[in-house]
């Protein structure tokens, strides 16, 4: 007879691979690039919202690129090099404040209305601001938190539009440069690339579209 323990064991984990299948169809098809968000509303759409089986980021990412892999295997690529195009550009005009690049346009994952992010570490927080109003760029500025190890730093994040594109630029001090950041005390550290490693990125990417 088999164990109730090992049959709802069995049970959980076929639904956490139902919730990450259609949290990667969400992000894919419906442009979602928050995680938490597709989890939700896969959960709430397969009759699981309060479920204790929701998949981590991870297995969702798993599934995310194997679905662009089968469904978008065209559109997807050319979308992630316009956005990085955009990206470059946007580092090269902010070059003086040490920008990187993160978030889903570095992982490859952005979805079509993805936002460009960029991680700034300038010798103060004003001169950034000062440069978009130098530029007659409007922003919306606010603030959000970041973590190295258990010390928390609240971040200026200025929101604008760069070509058309949303482009958020997380304001850091420069002594954060040399740190690994998190989103989260329990998350995993933030992947970055600076100008050279985004031109790179760029360049391979157009040698592979000359070569195909």
């Amino acid at each position: 007879m088999e164990n109730p323990m090992a049959r709802h064991k069995t049970r959980q984990h076929a639904m956490r691979l139902r919730i990450a299948a259609a949290a990667a169809r969400i992000m894919a098809e419906d442009g979602v690039d928050d995680f938490a968000l597709a989890k939700r509303r896969a959960a709430r759409a397969l009759g699981a919202p309060d479920t204790e089986a929701l998949p981590s980021n991870d297995e969702i990412e798993v599934e995310l690129r194997a679905y662009r892999a089968l469904y978008q295997a065209e559109v997807h690529p050319e979308r992630i090099g316009e956005l990085r195009r955009t990206a470059l550009a946007a580092m090269d005009a902010f070059a003086r404040f040490h920008p990187y690049l993160t978030g889903p346009v570095l992982s490859g994952l952005a979805g079509p209305y993805a936002e460009i992010d960029l991680q700034l570490f300038p010798e103060s927080a004003k001169e950034v601001e000062l440069f978009l109003l130098e530029h007659k760029i409007p922003y919306v500025a606010s603030d959000s938190r970041r973590y190295a190890g258990d010390r928390e730093h609240t971040t200026a994040v200025l929101a604008l539009d760069w070509k058309g594109v949303p482009l958020r630029l997380s304001v850091f001090d420069p002594r954060d440069e040399r740190l690994a950041l998190k989103t989260s005390q329990a998350g995993r550290v933030m992947a970055r690339a600076g100008i050279a490693e985004v031109r790179a990125l760029v360049g391979s990417a157009e040698d592979d579209a000359r070569a195909a």
